[in-house]
């Protein structure tokens, strides 16, 4: 990555989760002082300074307080939440932005604020679409829906200029600690678990989507963080559609098990893992304005998740040498 130069505090909301930690370790890799926030503390902050915070319980004038104590410069919010109705979803991903955005404009010095946002708001788009930031937004489920609304609330006051920051459209990330309820990190835990002998059936959708590893979508926000040109929207990804059998088969690859571990099973996706049958990102905009591109290939994506989530007493799979992986 390129230096930017030492940033002030920053304050990441939602610091303890799959995506939180590794923006928590890309600030400090940058020497900022980190301030992880988050409502129950995890190994994953050890290092850095943690704040016990509900930010979506809590007031305006609260979360305003302590940004001000802190002395943030820049806050980024990392936090995701997930429920079965509107309300569940609107908890965390519109009334934390609703109070965070008022903590802002009641503060003398407003910090500089990194909405992560989702490319599931733009929706279902044709096959072979490339998704660029002027691509209309349709959302269709819940958590798109709700994860549009509070974009739209950061952008409309950047746009009016009430409000330095910018919303980072991020795709769907594989890499190291994934979440447990995500698909591929589900998936790492059913191989673990599993055995060499016994193996595993699976539904997979008939998909290509785009996955960007978490590591360069935190550097992604250090980027949008530090530069004067990042723009009020850039969207994140590592700009290929995979089908999600060859992203299964580099897992499989990093397991070291046999490939036919994974058998196949036909059906159809339901849950969390349903979505769109082509994600593929645009990301000129984010090569243009933060000098940003992906650097993890999908087999080290794979392998360095995998070594998260495998047991602690088995040896790593052999990994291959950087001239036999996959050039992006």
């Amino acid at each position: 990555m390129t230096q930017h130069g030492a940033a002030g505090a920053v304050a990441v909301l939602g610091g303890t989760g799959c995506m939180g930690r590794h923006i928590c370790a890309a600030f400090a890799e940058q020497g900022a002082h980190v301030v992880a926030v988050s409502r129950r503390r995890t190994p994953a902050v050890d290092g850095y300074r943690f704040l016990p915070l509900d930010a979506a319980r809590c007031t305006a004038e609260e979360l305003a307080a302590v940004l001000a104590a802190e002395k943030v410069d820049t806050v980024v919010n990392a936090t995701l939440g997930w429920g079965r109705t509107k309300e569940e979803m609107g908890y965390t991903n519109v009334r934390l932005v609703e109070r965070l955005l008022c903590a802002l404009r009641s503060m003398a010095h407003p910090p500089r604020l990194v909405h992560l946002g989702t490319i599931h708001e733009y929706g279902p788009v044709s096959h072979g679409t490339l998704i660029d930031e002027d691509v209309p937004p349709r959302p269709q489920t819940l958590y798109a829906l709700a994860k549009l609304t509070a974009s739209h609330m950061v952008l409309e006051a950047v746009r009016a200029g009430r409000l330095d920051g910018t919303v980072l459209r991020v795709t769907n990330t594989i890499g190291p600690h994934p979440a447990p309820e995500s698909f591929f990190g589900a998936l790492a835990a059913r191989l673990r678990d599993s055995g060499a002998a016994e193996g595993i059936e699976l539904t997979i959708a008939d998909a290509r989507r785009d996955y960007v590893d978490v590591r360069d979508a935190a550097d992604a926000v250090v980027r949008a963080a530090q530069s004067p040109l990042a723009g009020p929207l850039v969207n994140i990804g590592r700009g290929e559609a995979l089908h999600i059998r060859e992203l299964v088969d580099a897992l499989v690859r990093a397991t070291g098990l046999a490939p036919e571990s994974v058998r196949e099973r036909r059906g159809a996706v339901t849950g969390r893992s349903a979505g769109a049958d082509w994600i593929r990102v645009d990301n000129s905009r984010a090569r243009q304005l933060l000098g940003w591109q992906s650097r993890y290939g999908i087999d080290e994506s794979m392998q360095d998740l995998w070594d998260t989530v495998r047991p602690a007493s088995a040896p790593p799979a052999p990994v291959p040498t950087r001239d036999d992986r996959p050039r992006r």
